[in-house]
C-alpha cells in the first residue's frame, strides 16, 4: 500500500485553487486536514476537518469569518489511498485530542464531532496514526511527544475527549431534557451517578464545551452531521441559551485549578466559569446552570479548614437564607443559586464527615430519579482491568469478597508487595518507563514536613518518605515521584501507575472476621472531627466507612496497574489472599 502524504499549501484562495488542479485527491478523495495559525500570536489557532473535496473545504473555510480572524495561515492535508470516511473521522478525532493536549495551539473545533466508533481493521489504521503525529511534529505542529501529551491534564480533562457509548447517551438526553426545562421554564435538577473512572468529570466538562458550542453557534459554521449532537444546533435551542449563565463547580482545589488551565486553553471557556462552592455562595447574580463534579464532596456545616471559610460559611447562609441556618449545605447554595443543576454524584467518595451525608445524597438521587432525571455511566474509562476490578475492590474493603472469588484483570499490573522499598523501587521503574506513576497512601502519618521541609513524615521498613510538598497539583509536581500523595491530592485525578500504602489506621482481625479502625493512627484532623455545630459525633463505625472510600479511591486511580503495601499484619493476609487470587486467574 501507498503510504500516506502531507501536502502543504498557504491559507490563501489563490494558492488553494492552484493546489486542487493538481491531482483528483485534491477534489474527490476522503482527506484528513490541519489549519494552523501565526504562531508568533500570542495564543495561535489550530483547526482540524476531514472531507472528500479538499479545495472545496477550504474555500467555505475561507469565507468564515472566524478562521480569517484567527490568523490561520497554512494548510497540511493528509493523503492515503487507504482512506475512508471512517478511517478520516478517526484520525480527525485523534489529531484534535493531542493537539488540545499538546497546548500549544488553541484548537477552535467544537466537540460534537469527537469519535471513537469501531471499524474494520481499525488498530491496523492506527497505527499509522502516530506515523502521522511524527510527521506532523518534525513540522512544528505538536511540541511535545506522544506519551508526554496523554500524560498531561490538558489530555486527559479536555473537552475534546471521545464519549464512551453510555457516556453519549447521557450526554444526549441530558441536553434533550434541559431544552425541554429552558422551554417550559421550569427548573430542574439532573443527576449523573457513577464509580470511579466511569469519566464523570470528562462528562461534566463535555457539556459545558458543548453547550458554549450550541449557544454561540453560526448557522454558516461546520458541525459534524453524523454526531448524535447534531439535532440539538438549531436555531430554537440557541434561542434559549441566549444570554445563558453556566459554571462548572469543583470541590476540589486542586483539580479546580487544573481545570481552569483547560478552559484558559479552549475557545468559548473561561476559567471564570470554573468555580469553587464559596464562589458560587458569594455571587452576586444567579446562574442559568451550574454542574457541580464530585458532589459527594460539597460540605455540610462543620468546621472549615480556615478561620475565613468559617466565617464565610456564615455570611453565605446569612445573605442567601437570612440567618446562619444550620442545616443548610453548599449544595444549598447550588440550587438557591442556579434554576438548572446538573449534579455528578458517587456516593462511595465521600471521605470527610464534612461531605454531604449519604441520606442527603440518596434522597437527592431519588428524587432525580423519579422526575426521571437520573443516569447512570457504567463504562469503566480509567482503569484497563475494568469495572470488574472497580467492583471487586469495593467489595473486598466491604469484606463481601470470599478468598476464592476472582475477575479477569487481563493485562493489568496488579501486585501486592511485603517490602516498601520495593514497591517504591518498582514505582519509580514504572515512572521511567510510562510516566505518571506515583506513592499515595491513607492519612496514618503526621504532616511534618509541611512546616519542616528536611524532616520525613512516613517510616516504614527502612525507607522514610514526605508527604506531598504542595497541595496543588502534586501530581505533576517537581518532585512528586520522590513523595507520598494524600487522598486529597489525588481524587479527580488519573495515574498510570499507583502505588497504595494502606497504613496502620485500617487494619483487619481474621478471628472476629471484621474491620476495624485506629483512630488515633488517623492523622487528618478533619476527617475524625465531630460536628460540634451540628451536634453530631462520628463513631468509629463512621470513620471506617470514610477510609473504607479513601482506599477504594485510591486503589482506583491507576489506569495501567496499581501496587498495594498494607500496615496491618491482619488486613495484609487478607488482602493479599484476594489480590494475589486475582493476579493467578
Amino acid at each position: 500500500m501507498t503510504p500516506f502524504s502531507i501536502e502543504q499549501v498557504a491559507f490563501e484562495a489563490g494558492d488553494v485553487s492552484a493546489w486542487g488542479g493538481r491531482s483528483v485527491r485534491h477534489t474527490n478523495w476522503p482527506v484528513v486536514y490541519v489549519i494552523d495559525g501565526d504562531r508568533r500570536r500570542t495564543t495561535p489557532a489550530v483547526y482540524v476537518g476531514e472531507t472528500v473535496n479538499a479545495v472545496a473545504r477550504m474555500h467555505q473555510h475561507l469565507g468564515n469569518p472566524e478562521k480569517r480572524d484567527a490568523g490561520l495561515q497554512s494548510i497540511r492535508v493528509v493523503i492515503d489511498d487507504r482512506f475512508n470516511k471512517s478511517v478520516c473521522l478517526d484520525l480527525e478525532s485523534h489529531l484534535i485530542r493531542w493537539l488540545a493536549g499538546d497546548g500549544r495551539f488553541t484548537v477552535l473545533n467544537g466537540n460534537e464531532g469527537i469519535t471513537d466508533a469501531d471499524y474494520y481493521d481499525r488498530e491496523l489504521y492506527r497505527e499509522s496514526f502516530r506515523d502521522v503525529f511524527e510527521q506532523l511534529r518534525r513540522e512544528g505542529v505538536f511540541e511535545r511527544s506522544i506519551p508526554e501529551i496523554e500524560n498531561s491534564d490538558l489530555f486527559k480533562l479536555s473537552p475534546f475527549k471521545s464519549l464512551s457509548h453510555d457516556q453519549a447517551i447521557a450526554a444526549e438526553d441530558i441536553l434533550d431534557g434541559l431544552f425541554e426545562d429552558l422551554d417550559a421554564a421550569k427548573p430542574s435538577t439532573t443527576v449523573i451517578q457513577g464509580a470511579p473512572g466511569t469519566g464523570k468529570t470528562i462528562v461534566a466538562i463535555f457539556l459545558m464545551k458543548l453547550l458554549a458550542d450550541i449557544r454561540d453557534h453560526d448557522e454558516a459554521a461546520d458541525i459534524e452531521h453524523d454526531s448524535i449532537f447534531a439535532d440539538l444546533f438549531v436555531p430554537e435551542n440557541r434561542g434559549l441559551l441566549r444570554d445563558f449563565t453556566m459554571g462548572l463547580v469543583i470541590p476540589q482545589q486542586s483539580l479546580r485549578d487544573s481545570i481552569r488551565k483547560v478552559f484558559k486553553k479552549t475557545p468559548k471557556l473561561n476559567p471564570k466559569m470554573v468555580l469553587s462552592p464559596f464562589d458560587v455562595g458569594k455571587s452576586a447574580a444567579r446562574f442559568d446552570l451550574l454542574i457541580v463534579d464530585e458532589t459527594h464532596r460539597l460540605n455540610q456545616r462543620a468546621n472549615q479548614s480556615s478561620g475565613v471559610l468559617n466565617r464565610d460559611f456564615i455570611r453565605i447562609n446569612e445573605r442567601l437564607f437570612g440567618a446562619d441556618d444550620l442545616t443548610k449545605t453548599q449544595l444549598d447554595w447550588i440550587t438557591t443559586q442556579s434554576e438548572h443543576q446538573i449534579l455528578l454524584i458517587d456516593g462511595e467518595q465521600s471521605v470527610r464527615p464534612a461531605d454531604l451525608p449519604s441520606d442527603l445524597l440518596h434522597e437527592v438521587v431519588q428524587g432525580a430519579a423519579s422526575r426521571h432525571r437520573r443516569y447512570l455511566l457504567t463504562t469503566q474509562m480509567r482503569v484497563k482491568a475494568g469495572a470488574d476490578y472497580v467492583d471487586y475492590v469495593r467489595r473486598m474493603l466491604r469484606g463481601e469478597v470470599a478468598v476464592d472469588e476472582a475477575v479477569d484483570l487481563g493485562e493489568y499490573d496488579l501486585r501486592f508487595f511485603d517490602d516498601l522499598g520495593q514497591m517504591r523501587r518498582e514505582v519509580i521503574a514504572r515512572d521511567a518507563d510510562a510516566g505518571l506513576a506515583r506513592l499515595v497512601a491513607g492519612y496514618a502519618w503526621d504532616w511534618v514536613s509541611r512546616h519542616a521541609p528536611a524532616a520525613f513524615d512516613i517510616e516504614l521498613d527502612g525507607v522514610r518518605l514526605r508527604w506531598n510538598s504542595t497541595d496543588k497539583d502534586w501530581i505533576n509536581a517537581k518532585n512528586s515521584i520522590n513523595e507520598v500523595g494524600s487522598i486529597h491530592t489525588v481524587q479527580g485525578y488519573d495515574l498510570n501507575y499507583a502505588g497504595v500504602i494502606i497504613g496502620p489506621e485500617f487494619g483487619y482481625d481474621p478471628v472476629a472476621g471484621r474491620f476495624f479502625i485506629d483512630r488515633d493512627a488517623y492523622r487528618d484532623k478533619k476527617g475524625k472531627e465531630n460536628s460540634k455545630k451540628l451536634r453530631r459525633r462520628y463513631t468509629d463505625d463512621d470513620l471506617l466507612q470514610y477510609i473504607r472510600n479513601i482506599y477504594g479511591v485510591l486503589l482506583t486511580r491507576g489506569m495501567l496497574g496499581t501496587y498495594v503495601y498494607v500496615c496491618d499484619p491482619g488486613l495484609r493476609e487478607y488482602v493479599r489472599e484476594r489480590l494475589m487470587r486475582m493476579v493467578q486467574r
